[in-house]
């Protein structure tokens, strides 16, 4: 990295697509301030489907890895954040058909030893902030789960010098975020907001279908006001032409400005800090505007 003055922040996400489906535009928010961002992506999406039926093509499917890697330069350059694959392999999902672990899946792998591609990706890119899911993945994916626990890991031996100094230089981050983005609160709130505009809203089901996480490794501590970057979100999740349908209306069902009307942030739980700050927040970078 040529340049690390200011502030930087550092996403955590199992494969790609997950980068703009959750906190994309906290993201485009962030960058607009001059804050450098970067994504660090556990795994290529090898194991994943296409969800798009105008893509979904025998050649397309034989072709997935590549596609998905050039759908996430395509994302990246849209979002303007530098991105880094860790390199590791798709674990599929348990509910598809015929799945088993494979030994060499993300998921199947020593947690510690894991941990240390994503400490090089620390001392080099030194974050002040970084972000990853809630323990429980925030979904049962087990690359969502590993991605969380490897995060965790990372941090404490990114701070010690004696661990692998050949990873370069000991960097302490300061706080470490858990991704809320899909609350049952939020989800609530657009479907209201839906039929009170008189739009039809599809909503119900994914309600109904979601269970809540309770505790308070869960509460909504931090909520960023990045409303004005949902369409720059809307434009990265597009990239992802193989994962993401234009007509599906999980994603682009409520209109941006209906959003920003019902739900103007990203949100986030502050799992952990070094320096002290109020809650609740509206900044990832509370506290540390004036410290370096």
């Amino acid at each position: 990295m040529s340049d690390l003055g200011g502030l930087r922040l550092l996403h955590v996400h199992a494969h790609p697509d997950d980068e703009s489906s959750k906190g994309a535009a906290t993201t485009a928010y962030y960058v607009a301030q001059g804050v450098q961002v970067m994504v660090a992506t556990c795994t290529g999406g090898e194991s994943g489907s296409i969800l798009n039926k105008e893509v979904d093509t025998p050649e397309n499917w034989a072709r997935l890895p590549e596609l998905r890697r050039a759908e996430m330069a395509e994302a990246a350059r849209i979002l303007q954040i530098h991105q880094r694959w860790l390199g590791f392999k798709d674990s599929g999902y348990p509910g598809d058909p015929g799945w088993e672990l494979a030994p060499d899946a993300f998921a199947a792998q020593d947690v510690g030893v894991a941990a240390a591609r994503l400490v090089g990706v620390i001392r080099e890119f030194q974050p002040q902030v970084v972000t990853c899911y809630t323990p429980d993945g925030g979904y049962p994916h087990p690359d969502h789960i590993m991605a969380h626990k490897v995060t965790v890991a990372a941090l404490p031996l990114a701070a010690d010098p004696a661990y692998h100094p050949e990873l370069g230089a000991a960097w302490q981050v300061s706080k470490l975020y858990y991704d809320r983005s899909f609350s049952m609160a939020k989800l609530v709130a657009l479907d209201n907001a839906m039929r009170a505009w008189g739009m039809p809203s599809k909503l119900d089901e994914r309600i109904t279908r979601r269970a809540e996480p309770t505790g308070p490794d869960y509460t909504i501590t931090t909520a960023i006001p990045c409303g004005g970057f949902f369409e720059v979100r809307n434009a990265a999740l597009l990239a992802h032409r193989t994962q993401i349908d234009p007509d599906d209306a999980w994603w682009f069902g409520v209109p941006p400005e209906v959003e920003r009307d019902a739900w103007p942030t990203e949100d986030y739980h502050l799992a952990c800090s070094t320096v002290e700050t109020q809650l609740p927040e509206s900044d990832l970078f509370a506290g540390l505007r004036h410290t370096g």
